[in-house]
Order: structure tokens, then C-alpha cells, then sequence
């Protein structure tokens, strides 16, 4: 009897399965055909997945997007702007790989050779390399030292294109750190890195002509969510990509290394970012507005304080994050002096009383300690 009662259960509980199945995706469930991977959000840098994503390996022209984060870079600082012409070397013209077809003495607009960089993945890399730092080699010099400063631990470039070249390596983490930092500190990437097809014009000694650049990431027109970012291939790196994505307020990178072929590496990034986006949702604190902090035995007698920091966290536990408490935590005084950006106190967010992440309370201004004047004018004042 209890055995037939046994089976009765099992055969419902598959039944139901069956009929309506469980929405909840695990990380171990999430399967990659290509050998190395990595799934962050790119707000925080949280890593959703990986496999193998330590191992350095041929990028192929993902490379470019240091490149194009140093453009960026000298853009901000004044060293080229968009509308800057731009010759072409006869060494910049030899490049292989990926071509616009740039000869020898063309002008292009630095605006121009970063979209053909971005869109067709056009060795176009070279020619702004030299704009940039005189020649390639200085210029790769900047993009390891870059890649330094983000901690990008298995990276070594060898050239600014990402052509095969001995010891031009790097790992999946590494490529996912600096998509996050180009596309939070330079969003304007978007506008180059979405484009999906647009013509350039050639003007030589020959006279004019069109040439068309057409979207290497197919990300773009496949997939609705898609913001970027940058595709690789080649003999030995064989195919990458880094994709970006945004959904319902969550951005996330998905990097795909040494794919056999091309469509392998979208699905996989696919995979990523449809995973990511199921198990991903974000709070971001609003910045209420803070009391001033009494200062003892300072010239002034408030300090007024401020966030140093906005705060974002990444839940992935399905948790309701309507039910977020916010708890400030600031002195009822505090001790002149006080210097510009001391902290002076914080605000913990929690869930159902777990600590989730906090933010300190640092000074807006510097608050001096009061000398003998200063308090013979703040007893004239109250007498007056």
C-alpha cells in the first residue's frame, strides 16, 4: 500500500514538473560551450559566472577596446578631439586583419577611424596610435600600464590591433574590466559601438569614394537588449566577444574566448546575459538629505556632510528589496578641527537585519578649531 502510494507521489511531482517548470536558473545549470567566460554586472563588477576566466589567451581584436579606452582617454584630457584630421602612415596602411582600406597619406577625422575601430573592427587602430603617442610601441606601452591600473593581472599587449603575435595575451576577467571601465567612464561609446551599418568616404589622390562599414558584433540586430561592445577573431584566438547588455536597469558583460566558430560565441553570450538578467536585480540608495553635526571648539558651530559615495547593490537572491532599510549612524557632536572629507559617520543598508553594504558620511568642508578671538566674537554675538 505504501509503496503504491509512493509511486502515485512521484509520477504527480513529475507530472507537475513537467506542466510547469521551474523558472529559477542555477549558476550550475548555465553552460558554455567555448572554454573560457565570464558573466559581471557592470555597475558593481559582480561576477555572476565564470569558467576558466583566469587563463590568458589570444583576444584577437577584443584588444581594441583598450585601444578605444585610450582614444577616450585622450579625448577627455585634450590631447585629440573628434573633428582632428588624422594622416595615414605607409605602416599604418600595411596592417592586416580587419581593413577600411586606408592608404598611405589619407586624412580622416579622429571621429571617423574611431567608428570604423568600433564598428568594422577596421585596423584603423594604428593610425590613432601614432596620433596619439608619435608611434605604436609608446603607445602600447600606455595600454599595459592601463591595464595595470585596473587590475587586469593576465594581460600583456603587444600590439594596439590584436593581430596573433607571441606573448599578446589576455584572460576573460581581465577583457570584462576593461569593457566595465570604457563603458561606465565613456558612454558615448554607445554611440559608435550600436551602430549597425553607415558609410565613410575615402578622399585621396585618386578623388572620393564610399565605403561601407558594417557591424561586426551580430549582437546588435539579433539580440534586443544588446549596447555593444567588441568581437575578435583570429587563427589562434579563434572567436571572441565581448558583449554588453541592458535590461530593466541592469547592464552586464558577457566575454566569450576561443569559440570555434562565430555563432558558438553569441549563443554563449546570449546564454550569459539572459542568465544574468533572470537572477540580476539592482538597488540603487537615493542620497537623502543629511543634518548638519555639532562641532565642539570650532570656529563654526555645524558641519555639514555629505555621501562619499552612491550606493548600488547587486541581489541575486530573489530578495525584496523594497524592504531595504537605510540606517544613519552619525555622532550627536564631533571634535574641531575637522578636515575636508574626514569621515564623520555612515549609512548601513540592510535586509531583514543582514548588513548588506554601508557608505560613509564624510565633511563637505573643513571646520577649524576656535581660538581665543573666536569665542570673545561668539559671546559678543549672543550678548548682542
Amino acid at each position: 500500500m505504501k509503496k503504491g502510494f509512493t509511486v502515485i507521489l512521484l509520477t504527480f511531482f513529475l507530472l507537475y514538473r513537467i506542466t510547469f517548470p521551474t523558472n529559477v536558473v542555477h549558476a550550475e545549470e548555465v553552460e558554455i560551450s567555448a572554454p573560457s567566460g565570464i558573466l559581471m554586472e557592470m555597475s558593481t563588477g559582480t561576477v555572476l559566472f565564470e569558467k576558466d576566466a583566469d587563463t590568458a589567451r589570444p583576444p584577437a581584436s577584443v584588444t581594441k577596446i583598450m585601444t578605444m579606452l585610450l582614444i577616450f582617454d585622450a579625448l577627455e584630457n585634450g590631447t585629440i578631439s573628434l573633428d582632428d584630421e588624422v594622416s595615414t602612415s605607409e605602416y599604418a596602411a600595411s596592417m592586416g586583419g580587419s581593413q577600411v582600406f586606408l592608404e598611405p597619406g589619407e586624412m580622416q577625422t579622429v571621429g571617423t577611424l574611431l567608428k570604423c575601430i568600433s564598428v568594422a573592427s577596421a585596423n584603423a587602430c594604428v593610425t590613432m596610435s601614432e596620433c596619439i603617442c608619435g608611434n605604436e610601441q609608446e603607445f602600447v606601452k600606455q595600454m599595459n600600464e592601463r591595464a595595470k591600473g585596473l587590475g587586469m593581472k593576465h594581460t600583456n599587449f603587444v600590439n594596439c590591433n590584436g593581430l596573433d603575435a607571441d606573448g599578446h595575451e589576455m584572460s576573460a576577467r581581465d577583457i570584462a574590466l576593461m569593457s566595465q571601465e570604457l563603458m561606465t567612464r565613456y558612454p558615448q561609446i554607445k554611440d559608435y559601438c550600436t551602430v549597425w551599418m553607415e558609410n565613410i568616404t575615402h578622399t585621396t589622390a585618386r578623388g572620393s569614394s564610399e565605403f561601407g562599414l558594417t557591424n561586426t558584433n551580430k549582437l546588435i540586430r539579433q539580440y534586443e537588449y544588446a549596447t555593444g561592445l567588441k568581437t575578435g577573431s583570429t587563427g589562434k584566438a579563434k572567436f571572441c566577444v565581448s558583449a554588453t547588455a541592458s535590461k530593466n536597469g541592469v547592464d552586464l558583460i558577457a566575454v566569450i574566448m576561443g569559440a570555434e566558430d562565430s555563432k558558438s560565441r553569441f549563443k554563449d553570450a546570449v546564454t550569459l546575459l539572459n542568465y544574468g538578467f533572470g537572477k540580476c536585480q539592482i538597488y540603487k540608495a537615493k542620497e537623502q538629505k543629511l543634518p548638519a553635526v555639532l562641532v565642539k571648539g570650532g570656529k563654526e558651530e555645524h558641519l555639514k556632510i555629505q555621501y562619499e559615495e552612491g550606493f548600488t547593490y547587486v541581489d541575486t537572491e530573489g530578495s525584496d528589496l523594497s524592504k531595504v532599510e537605510e540606517v544613519t549612524e552619525i555622532p550627536d557632536e564631533i571634535k574641531a578641527p575637522v578636515k575636508k572629507g574626514k569621515k564623520v559617520g555612515r549609512i548601513c543598508y540592510r535586509i531583514n537585519g543582514k548588513e548588506i553594504g554601508s557608505v560613509n558620511l564624510i565633511a563637505s568642508t573643513p571646520v577649524e578649531k576656535a581660538d581665543f578671538g573666536d569665542y570673545l566674537k561668539k559671546i559678543w554675538k549672543k550678548l548682542l
